[in-house]
């Protein structure tokens, strides 16, 4: 997707680089005179970076997948230093990967399939500034004030509401970093999430009555109670008629939900992920540890290949 826009971007002044292979270029000043020397790391393929062997075990492919990408970031920090010689210039890479510790949300994606968790931090070269993306939520890494996620400058689930989402100005002097100052990004789209039995939501949506709200706020409704309606859909509707927002979601809570698993009870797929539906599934069948983890990698990246299809669409 990235590179079908690659030619509109660049009438913009924007460079995109989607793939393994590029080297480390100058980034000039407004007025022309170099500025940083900048390492493109984007998301890093497996298949760019190692070549699948038979009779591997997922350890050691996490292990060459871990190595393979440690050495793809010295090979460029390297390259950054040789381009940069004796000028006073800060190093800056990026990154699109989980790292050990990392805070994620629920709209944030496995992206190494059945191999690497997560990268430590340690295994990153001494760049001045790391700026990485993939994990939603704005961060620092590892305790290290210059590897740093800035977060999605939108919320992408309904587990972000609430949280203030931003960019990064980074300063440096003297080719070394000297400051990172935190821009809020302001919010164009309200999400709210209310949760409580049927009187407690009426009672929460009331605080929208009579608010002109342009545009909508967009709402996660969790019901608490055990008496689930039936056509609490209807109910839901018929409060928020006249109310500026818009139910996108309406769903029982996990402890309601684990308590309708063990009465058997009737339950919605809607209210289901996608990875629950099949982790039950699974757990109807008698298989052994190997082939259930072989179906939870094919699983997942058949999922992760659909969710891609559909990014694309």
């Amino acid at each position: 997707m990235l590179n079908e826009s690659r030619d509109i971007l660049a009438f913009l002044h924007t460079t995109v680089v989607a793939n393994a292979g590029y080297a480390p270029i100058e980034l000039p000043l407004r007025d022309g005179t170099p500025g940083a020397i900048f390492c493109p790391v984007p998301f890093l393929r497996p298949r760019e970076l190692v070549t699948s062997q038979a009779g591997h075990s997922g350890r050691e492919k996490q292990q060459q997948l871990l190595q393979a990408i440690s050495d793809y970031y010295q090979e460029q920090y390297q390259q950054a230093c040789a381009l940069r010689g004796d000028r006073p210039l800060p190093i800056i890479a990026s990154g699109h990967l989980t790292t050990v510790g990392a805070s994620k949300s629920d709209a944030v994606r496995d992206i190494y399939i059945g191999t690497l968790d997560a990268f430590p931090a340690q295994h990153f070269p001494p760049a001045d500034y790391i700026a990485l993306g993939h994990i939603h939520r704005a961060q620092v890494v590892g305790g290290c004030e210059h590897i740093r996620y800035s977060g999605s400058p939108l919320p992408l689930s309904f587990d972000e509401t609430g949280k203030a989402k931003s960019v990064h100005l980074v300063s440096f002097n003297d080719g070394r970093l000297s400051a990172v100052e935190t821009l809020e990004v302001p919010v164009t789209q309200p999400l709210a999430v209310i949760k409580g039995d049927l009187a407690a939501i009426t009672a929460q949506l009331e605080q929208w009555r009579g608010v002109e709200q342009d545009p909508p706020v967009w709402l996660d409704i969790e019901i608490t109670t055990e008496d689930y309606l039936h056509d609490i859909q209807r109910h839901i509707q018929a409060l928020t008629e006249d109310l500026p927002v818009e139910v996108l979601l309406v769903r029982r809570s996990r402890e309601q939900r684990e308590k309708i698993l063990l009465n058997a009870q009737r339950e919605t797929l809607s209210e289901l992920k996608v990875e629950e539906v099949f982790e039950r599934r699974l757990a109807l069948t008698e298989i052994d540890d190997d082939k259930r983890a072989r179906l939870h990698e094919l699983f997942t990246h058949t999922l992760h290949t659909l969710t891609a299809e559909d990014e694309n669409a």
